[in-house]
């Protein structure tokens, strides 16, 4: 005989997770952003036009070195710079030294990419109340810009730009420092200690120190992005924007 059963006899699935099931679709709330800090905001207002106006008067040599027709006012000073560093003076420039002209090659392509980063952030960023790894204190935020973030994928390029234009930086200046060394100071050995340190050693250590600190926020900021993609908590989570 065939047996017949009530719809009662059959258990329905429960097809809703209980809670002590976790959920596969649940996600961090934590996004990852982008946030520039006071120091790199000033640093580039301060080092962009001083970068533009050393390229261009190499660019425009020899009008723009002493006795050309385009050295004063704007180059004045580079009459008392071409003979502490004679990179930069008639001695380099009658040798057909390259170095010069190399450097500034890259100062124009850093350059660039600084801007690019500065229009990104500028551009796509958004007020916040400071939640990037390289913003300070939301406190302490200013005018500067430092309260926008930028995230996604324009924050992810601001941040990549941003971090190689500092190597490049950090990098073409150890070369400028160590071409001095390695040629015995043929350039700035002349000088008396006092006049190198004020005038050679100072200002050329600012496109070091600067920069330097750039990679360490910058690179930080991508090392949190990879830690956060991976999956992985991060002890520097509490900085990060959260999603609303």
């Amino acid at each position: 005989m065939v047996s017949t059963r009530s719809k009662k006899d059959f258990t329905e699935p429960e097809l809703t997770p209980t809670k002590s099931t976790p959920s596969r679709s649940r996600k961090s709330s934590a996004k990852w952003a982008h946030t520039p800090s006071n120091v790199t905001l000033i640093w580039l207002a301060i080092s962009l036009p001083l970068v533009i106006w050393d390229a261009g008067y190499v660019l425009l040599r020899p009008h723009s070195m002493p006795g050309g027709s385009l050295h004063w006012p704007i180059w004045a000073p580079y009459e008392l710079y071409g003979t502490v560093d004679y990179i930069y003076g008639w001695k380099a420039f009658n040798e057909r030294n390259g170095f010069t002209g190399a450097q500034t090659a890259l100062n124009v392509i850093e350059t660039a990419m600084y801007f690019y980063y500065l229009y990104i952030l500028y551009a796509y960023g958004k007020p916040s109340s400071a939640p990037g790894r390289g913003a300070p204190k939301p406190a302490t935020v200013g005018y500067l810009g430092e309260q926008r973030y930028v995230a996604g994928q324009e924050g992810a390029l601001a941040v990549l730009v941003a971090f190689s234009a500092a190597v490049m930086t950090v990098s073409k200046t150890v070369l400028y420092w160590l071409n001095e060394y390695y040629s015995g100071f043929d350039n700035i050995g002349h000088n008396k200690f006092v006049d190198l340190i004020f005038l050679w050693i100072i200002p050329n250590g600012a496109w070091l120190v600067l920069p330097s600190y750039m990679i360490y926020i910058c690179g930080g900021e991508i090392l949190q992005g990879l830690v956060m993609a991976s999956g992985k908590s991060s002890s520097s989570e509490n900085s990060v924007v959260k999603s609303e």
